[in-house]
């Protein structure tokens, strides 16, 4: 992942430090700040490629950006961007339409034609995470994409939440992300992207079935990784939660090899060892972390933890401590 800053930057250079950055980054822009926030802009930018899909993070001080004729004749990728806004409130105009967009909201905007977007000014710092795809890559014709631009994707509705959940746990867990973890996510979020644009035009017959199938897997997943410490997090929940059959999320979990029940006790177990395995949390009862993370019965968190990992969760702390205390005497 790559990071680019405006913290070492002289504040009266950053603003248009930023407006170099952004450019390359995406596309040409004019970009406008009020000249009292001028002096105080900040801005932070990760960015990743998850194969085809190039993700960014951007959080900053309120600015706005417009993608004019005179700079798309200079440059012209052919780019459609997928917004998410993860903190605060923004506005983005395209084709005469406007949306306004709260957290977890999606807008789509096509880099060949004109449009307008704004950071509100209303919110100190906002955070958004913006999706960038060659247009050829998307299995939809371009005047079916030309519906959409402008048009507020609620993320709180139907697929439309559930895509949005998706990106939300990838803008806060992109820092954590390694190679590793940003190639066997690359097919996920192509996905996930077909899937929300598919939804919001109606036509699911567009994406694949393997691909719908793999986006509402990667968002069931995502739903379980928020929900690991509730105690009634079982497959009749989850289920309900995606709108599907109890029968018909047990067949998506036997399809990836797994079943629901043991792919959520796997989650849980990762938690507990990581912080059985955490020195700062040395002093926390093992029963409080098994309950942390969902296992209602200490007995039966031993149980599993022994049969996961060969040692009990109190033998795999000491044995972590005394790592631990090794190392720092080394």
């Amino acid at each position: 992942m790559k990071v680019i800053s405006t913290a070492e930057v002289a504040a009266v250079e950053r603003f248009a430090f930023w407006h170099e950055v952004t450019s390359k980054v995406w596309v040409p822009y004019d970009l406008r700040c009020e000249p009292h926030l001028e002096s105080r802009f900040q801005a932070r930018l990760c960015v990743s490629e998850f194969g085809p899909v190039q993700a960014s993070l951007m959080t900053a001080t309120p600015y706005s950006v417009e993608r004019t004729p005179k700079l798309i004749r200079q440059a012209d990728p052919g780019v459609f961007t997928l917004v998410c806004t993860v903190r605060g409130r923004g506005v983005m105009a395209q084709d005469g339409r406007r949306a306004e967009l709260g957290p977890g909201d999606l807008v789509l905007a096509d880099t060949s034609r004109p449009y307008q977007a704004e950071l509100s000014p209303q919110v100190p710092r906002g955070q958004v995470l913006v999706l960038c795809l060659a247009r050829s890559l998307l299995p939809f014709p371009h005047r079916d994409l030309r519906r959409l631009t402008g048009v507020r994707l609620k993320g709180d509705q139907g697929m439309g939440a559930l895509s949005s959940q998706f990106l939300l746990q990838l803008a806060r867990h992109m820092h954590e992300l390694g190679p590793s973890d940003t190639a066997r996510l690359s097919t996920l979020t192509l996905d996930v992207f077909s899937t929300a644009l598919a939804t919001a035009l109606d036509a699911q017959g567009a994406v694949p079935p393997h691909a719908r199938r793999r986006a509402l897997m990667a968002q069931i997943f995502s739903f379980i990784r928020r929900n690991l410490g509730d105690p009634h997090l079982t497959p009749d929940a989850i289920a309900a939660a995606h709108h599907i059959s109890l029968r018909y999320l047990h067949k998506l979990f036997h399809q990836e090899g797994h079943t629901v029940a043991g792919w959520v006790r796997e989650r849980r177990l990762e938690r507990c060892r990581r912080d059985l395995a955490d020195p700062r949390l040395a002093d926390r009862p093992i029963n409080a972390i098994a309950a942390r993370w969902g296992f209602s019965s200490a007995a039966h968190f031993s149980q599993v933890f022994r049969g996961a990992y060969g040692l009990s969760p109190g033998q795999f702390r000491r044995q972590c401590a005394q790592a631990t205390g090794m190392c720092a005497h080394t």
